[in-house]
C-alpha cells in the first residue's frame, strides 16, 4: 500500500507534454526530499529528478535536464514534462524521504515512500 497517489501518466506523440501529479495525505511535503524515478521495459530503475527539501536545491538527469521540471506544494509533487521523446517511454515512480542533509538531493537510498508507478509512453 502506498501513501501516494500518481496522475497525470498516459499516451503522448513525440514532442508533447504530461504533467505528473503524485498526491498524499500523509504528511506535508516541504518536510521531506522528493524524486521521481523511472523504469523503462527491461531496464533498472533510474533517477529523472529530485527537489530538496530545504533551498530549493534540483538535480535532473541528464536526459531530463532542460525538458523536465520538478515541483511541490505541502501534499502533492509534479513533474512537468516536455518535449517527449519514445526513450522517455517508462513507468514512473514518485518518492519522497527524511534525510540529514535537507540543502541538496541525490538519486539514492533517502527514499523512504514510494508510489505505485504510472506509466508513459510515447508513441514512435
Amino acid at each position: 500500500q502506498s501513501e501516494f497517489v500518481e496522475s497525470g501518466g498516459g499516451l503522448v506523440y513525440p514532442g508533447g507534454s504530461l504533467r505528473l501529479s503524485c498526491a498524499t495525505s500523509a504528511f506535508n511535503l516541504n518536510d521531506f526530499n522528493v524524486a521521481w524515478f523511472r523504469q523503462a521495459p527491461g531496464k533498472g530503475r533510474e533517477g529523472v529528478s529530485c527537489l530538496s527539501t530545504s533551498f530549493a536545491f534540483t538535480n535532473y538527469s541528464d536526459s531530463a535536464k532542460g525538458r523536465f521540471t520538478i515541483s511541490r506544494d505541502t501534499n502533492t509533487m509534479y513533474l512537468q514534462m516536455d518535449g517527449l521523446w519514445p526513450d522517455d517511454t517508462a513507468v514512473y515512480f514518485c518518492a519522497a524521504g527524511l534525510t540529514l542533509y535537507p540543502w541538496t538531493c541525490q538519486f539514492d537510498g533517502t527514499y523512504n515512500y514510494w508510489g505505485r508507478g504510472i506509466q508513459v509512453t510515447v508513441i514512435s
